[in-house]
């Protein structure tokens, strides 16, 4: 945690990554499990990471997963499931989602088109939302900012859940996501790149910088 705001580095996908992720501070390291991302892993690949990892905490990343393969991957061993879904998804599978891992484990991530709010019949199955940027031909991984305005929204409307900021962060607009947002969790990907999948050093270090003076 940076003055106050916790922060999660998505999109790992090597161990080196990892490592200069957790020694800038780094809250959350998130490993995805979505195969069409450019930043997916096999769950193979990630076991065979895991026992060398930084201690912080770990987070599942998948988008609308079976039973089956969610109970796989928290048998990997993760602090937090973030699951992507489409916002006319049959409230029956966050319910089942919320068995499997727990409400307190399970981040749900809506895909919410324009003018679309978190529903009420949604929040009952987590502790924690991300929005994220909508795309419709996607899930996440735009590397576009968000609607910042409808975030301080639904944080205001619903202070006893944990909201995360996600989409298009990065060193430069960071300070001013916080202050238009009031996001006090922040998640960054792409912004901290060099290429899809390799996080920069530098550019690691200059969101933190940002954070600070957010």
């Amino acid at each position: 945690m940076i003055e106050g705001v916790t922060w999660k580095v998505c999109g790992i996908t090597s161990l080196g990554d990892a490592v200069a992720a957790a020694e800038c501070g780094a809250d959350y390291l998130g490993f995805n499990f979505y195969p069409p991302s450019p930043r997916s892993l096999s769950l193979e690949r990630y076991s065979a990471l895991a026992p060398q990892l930084p201690v912080t905490g770990r987070a599942a990343v998948l988008v609308e997963p079976t039973l089956a393969e969610l109970a796989a991957v928290r048998r990997a061993g993760f602090d937090a499931f973030q699951i992507h879904f489409s916002a006319g998804i049959d409230p029956a599978c966050l319910e089942s989602w919320a068995v499997a891992v727990g409400v307190e484990n399970l981040w749900l991530a809506p895909r919410l088109p324009p003018g679309t709010e978190v529903a009420a019949e949604w929040l009952p199955w987590a502790r924690t939302f991300m929005l994220d940027t909508f795309r419709a031909d996607r899930f996440g991984g735009s590397g576009a900012t968000g609607d910042w305005a409808k975030f301080a929204r639904h944080r205001l409307r619903r202070p006893e859940k944990v909201w995360i900021l996600a989409g298009g962060l990065n060193p430069e607009n960071i300070g001013r996501a916080l202050r238009e947002s009031g996001a006090r969790f922040v998640d960054v990907n792409s912004g901290v790149e060099s290429a899809p999948g390799r996080k920069d050093a530098g550019k690691l270090r200059a969101f933190i910088a940002g954070l600070r003076v957010g």
